[in-house]
């Protein structure tokens, strides 16, 4: 018994000091300023299925991107560490990372083993401990430059390798014996260069034909290189850089410009300070502490992209491949089809100067590539899923107040994207004959299961996608209406109401979905749930017909007509969260990998999803919303390396948490409003840049109290779910009094 209860003791000391430790690591992981504390870069390391979030360090929206080159948060061993992240998952330059062995042509093969528990992510800064090898690797980020302390064992010899990600020409130089530039590659024609300086002062040496030799310069395909440095030196080499899309020269601008006379703790503490100031844009009070992790986490990441890749007044485009002048950023690295539903109308209210400039670049890249983007990153539009959106992320701006852009030549690059451009998903370039049967017909047409394909321009993975590109043009056509309207051209927005209308033609009254249609207009018989292909591409995308069924933002009165009321509506709402698989998950996200986070039907793990839990509000039943965005949030969005439902796309999937746990959600961008869901927190105050406040009061708030009771907006009764954006930008107060059981009555008017 005496031994018994000493080995009790024992054990709850164990747990108590381990507690102690798992808290303290939590602590160094969260520490910061205001509301950094609650940031946490490793929520969504681990990805459901598909991709993981990164733990990326940069300053919020620029260029200057890291984070350690690994599968995942399991891994526990890296295999680089790169100076730039070029594009978001799509590809780095500029590999770097320590030795204290020899250097052999192996030595770039090896990767380093590293404690989790001694690995420290913050926005602004990274440490990790290499446990193999004993050193100690800090880095910070600046707009253009970055700063890496390597702290090696003191007697240990000190070598540091230089590689590349990419396949494309790349060079490493030594010009003294302590600076070094380089040159690599990126998507076959971008060049990037580099220019950095070391601490100490080292010997340089290239790796040829996979032999050491000594040199100060290596040319070619994968040139690799290395510096070693003395025993007599520091243990402690710091290696100070700047990057460059512009030029060799502009790199040393760069550099100059950011990093004389700056220490890494004055580049970590500037970095913190600009954090500080975006993440202190939102305050919120009550709330559990791991909903504010989540939502602040979710804060951070809306800042990932797009980035600013101006340099000193100029900036390279890969969208006529030459360097422009300019007063104002150009950014890019901004993935559409995820982000025009709530990323970019978030920026919208936090920051809208950044979000005219982007609409701005936008306009640029369609002046030097001849149409308006769509997946705009640093090498010229990414030919990725479908639909013209960036249409519906103008309207949505422009209707909202937005100005400071060419609103004509805008439009001009808009009406070519939809009378002259393919429509065919993961295309680019000019239209063809599938483009004119939609526009003649009003659908794009089908295959049957089976039928081979006879249109050689369709991608042979990605499909025609024909209910899915239907349903997005329609939406997209819409947003080009309104754009019309306002600016006078009667005409076009009339053929463009009239196309916005096209969704009408694949509705299947009698199967209730949307369902495809083949050339000579025939119902194509297939499972909505299972049928088409991998990621139902044949006719959906990513997702299958029960998310599709409410593709319909535009136009909700529309597509509860198409349903027969608001009662069946709301039932087959009522459905979607509640029909099975009809077969084993594995079988289903077999093929279906993208739906995830699923609730019955109901994919919280991807984009196209997101506004249905709110569409209970338009047909008089706000507070089953209420109940499902509290469910959604509370279930699939935890502040853990799981806490990532689906792939987050730079901010595309966070804005729905950023949104949704304030308490309100934009639905239709586009249109000036948003919709009123159930505050995670009893008070939410936004800082707008126009000098005011808006705040939402949520009295009784509560994990209990989800449920809206009353209602009012500025003092005055608020029976509708909804207020408009021209009430929150001009400091509106909403109040909502909430209690344990729904008002059914509340809402409904």
């Amino acid at each position: 018994m005496i031994k018994n209860k000493m080995a009790i003791k024992a054990a709850v000391l164990c747990m108590l000091i381990s507690c102690g430790v798992i808290t303290a690591r939590a602590q160094e992981n969260n520490d910061g300023k205001g509301n950094l504390k609650y940031v946490d870069t490793r929520i969504g390391n681990v990805g459901q299925l598909l991709e993981p979030t990164r733990p990326t360090v940069q300053l919020p929206n620029q260029m200057m991107r890291m984070f350690p080159i690994r599968k995942d948060y399991l891994d526990d061993q890296i295999s680089s560490f790169p100076l730039l992240i070029v594009s978001h998952r799509l590809g780095e330059a500029f590999s770097i990372k320590p030795s204290v062995k020899e250097v052999s042509a192996g030595s770039y093969r090896a990767r380093m083993t590293y404690d989790h528990d001694l690995e420290v992510l913050r926005p602004w800064y990274y440490s990790t401990y290499l446990v193999d090898d004993d050193i100690t690797v800090q880095y910070a980020p600046g707009k253009k430059v970055g700063i890496y302390n390597f702290e090696f064992p003191a007697s240990a010899t000190k070598s540091i390798l230089f590689d590349t990600y990419n396949d494309g020409q790349a060079q490493w130089k030594m010009i003294s014996d302590k600076e070094l530039t380089a040159v690599e590659t990126y998507h076959d024609d971008i060049k990037i260069y580099m220019y950095g300086v070391f601490s100490e002062k080292g010997t340089f040496g290239i790796v040829s034909n996979n032999q050491v030799s000594a040199g100060s310069e290596v040319s070619g395909k994968r040139a690799r290189a290395y510096i070693s440095f003395p025993n007599a030196a520091s243990k402690n080499i710091e290696f100070r850089y700047a990057v460059s899309f512009v030029s060799a020269e502009q790199a040393k601008k760069n550099y100059d410009n950011e990093l004389t006379g700056t220490t890494f703790g004055q580049l970590k503490t500037s970095g913190e300070n600009a954090w500080d100031k975006v993440i202190g844009q939102i305050k919120v009070d009550g709330g559990t502490e791991a909903q504010k992790r989540s939502f602040y986490s979710a804060l951070y990441r809306c800042y990932e992209r797009p980035v600013d890749i101006t340099e000193d007044g100029k900036y390279y485009s890969g969208y006529d491949k030459k360097v422009h002048d300019t007063k104002r950023p150009f950014l890019v690295d901004d993935w559409m089809w995820d982000t025009y539903l709530a990323h970019h109308p978030l920026r919208t209210i936090l920051n809208p100067k950044q979000e005219e400039d982007i609409l701005n670049s936008f306009v640029n890249m369609y002046e030097q590539s001849g149409w308006m983007p769509t997946f705009p990153v640093v090498f010229g539009d990414h030919a990725c899923m479908n639909g013209f959106h960036s249409t519906v992320v103008f309207t949505d701006a422009l209707n909202k107040g937005l100005k400071n852009f060419d609103a004509n030549k805008a439009y001009e690059g808009m009406l070519k994207n939809a009378n002259q451009a393919t429509m065919l998903p993961w295309q680019n370039g000019p239209k063809g004959t599938l483009e004119d049967f939609y526009y003649k017909n009003g659908y794009f047409p089908a295959l049957h299961p089976g039928e081979k394909e006879t249109h050689p321009e369709v991608h042979s993975w990605e499909k025609r996608q024909a209910v899915a590109i239907t349903l997005g043009h329609s939406y997209d056509d819409w947003a080009l209406a309104q754009f019309a309207k306002k600016l006078g051209k009667t005409a076009d927005f009339e053929t463009f109401s009239k196309r916005a209308l096209n969704y009408k033609n694949l509705w299947n009254s009698k199967e209730m979905f949307f369902l495809p249609k083949d050339e000579k207009g025939n119902w194509i018989d297939i499972d909505p749930k299972f049928d088409g292909g991998m990621g139902g591409r044949d006719y959906y995308d990513e997702n299958n017909g029960w998310t599709y069924m409410w593709q319909v933002q535009q136009d909700i009165p529309g597509l509860v007509g198409l349903m027969g009321g608001k009662d069946k509506f709301e039932a087959r709402l009522d459905l979607l969260f509640r029909e099975g698989l009809g077969r084993s998950k594995y079988e289903f996200q077999a093929k279906f990998p993208d739906v995830t986070g699923i609730v019955g039907q109901y994919s919280m793990g991807n984009e196209p999803s997101f506004h249905i839990p709110y569409l209970y509000n338009y047909v008089g039943a706000p507070w089953k919303t209420q109940k499902r965005i509290r469910f959604l949030l509370d279930v699939w969005y935890k502040d853990n390396i799981f806490g990532i439902p689906g792939d987050e796309d730079g901010g595309g999937m966070t804005a729905f948490v950023v949104f949704s746990s304030m308490g309100f959600y934009p639905v239709t961008p586009g249109t000036p409003v948003y919709t009123i869901g159930s505050p995670l927190f009893e008070q939410v105050t936004i800082d707008l840049t126009n000098g005011k406040q808006f705040k939402m009061v949520a009295k009784n708030c509560s994990v209990t109290n989800k449920y809206i009771q009353s209602a009012t907006m500025n003092g005055k009764t608020l029976d509708t779910p909804w207020f408009s954006h021209e009430q929150l930008m001009n400091g509106g107060e909403l109040v909502l009094v909430m209690g344990p059981k729904p008002n059914k009555q509340w809402g409904v008017k």
